[in-house]
């Protein structure tokens, strides 16, 4: 029979805490044996095609100072914008990108830092092409649910310019919250967690 669910309550949430770091990035945390590397480390090879660029990401709150115990994952297509994923119907990935990575910022400056290539553009549900995006999940101190976000290229004016999902942000002035910037081969971005340049974040 059934169990009636009509009884069960949510229980409590609470905050990232020091466990978000010791189970999933052990090493980082000086706690080795455990996986070779910490998984979501290491996203390329010298077989990944496309081109190599580095994120340099910050969290900040509200008075702007870099949160230097969060955690970021990322999720993003290869540079033919295909996704790594039984889901993905459209061709084959590149096998040598996972298109996931995890890291956790920096305890000195607050700084994340992904090596990974610039993804290509996928379709929106309508068939209309996204631009070049990576998505973001963010855990941290004072938050209770992991927060969602996309970091979009600067370079990529046209391509944003197209794009379905920046279209349909209500505020435009907000948009340029979701921009990471362009210096040499690195791209940097900013997450703001509130404040008036609170970046754009999505329902999971």
């Amino acid at each position: 029979m059934a169990q009636s669910l009509d009884r069960l309550k949510e229980s409590p949430s609470q905050t990232a805490g020091p466990y978000v770091h010791i189970g999933l990035t052990p090493n980082f945390c000086g706690i080795g044996g455990v996986y070779a590397s910490d998984l979501g480390s290491s996203m390329i090879n010298g077989e990944t095609k496309g081109e190599r660029i580095e994120l340099h990401i910050r969290v900040l709150d509200g008075t702007d100072t870099p949160l230097k115990d969060a955690l970021i994952e990322i999720w993003q297509a290869d540079a033919n914008g295909f996704y790594n994923s039984p889901a993905e119907m459209r061709g084959a990935a590149d096998p040598n990108f996972p298109g996931w990575g995890r890291q956790p910022t920096d305890m000195e400056t607050g700084v994340c830092l992904f090596q990974t290539i610039k993804p290509g553009r996928v379709p929106f549900r309508d068939g209309r092409l996204m631009a070049p995006h990576i998505t973001l999940w963010i855990a941290a101190r004072g938050i209770n649910v992991g927060l969602h976000t996309r970091l979009y290229f600067s370079d990529e004016e046209k391509a944003n310019a197209e794009d379905p999902i920046l279209a349909r942000i209500e505020h435009r002035l907000r948009v340029p919250t979701l921009i990471a910037e362009r210096r040499g081969d690195t791209y940097v971005f900013d997450i703001h967690l509130q404040g008036e340049k609170e970046t754009v974040f999505f329902d999971s």
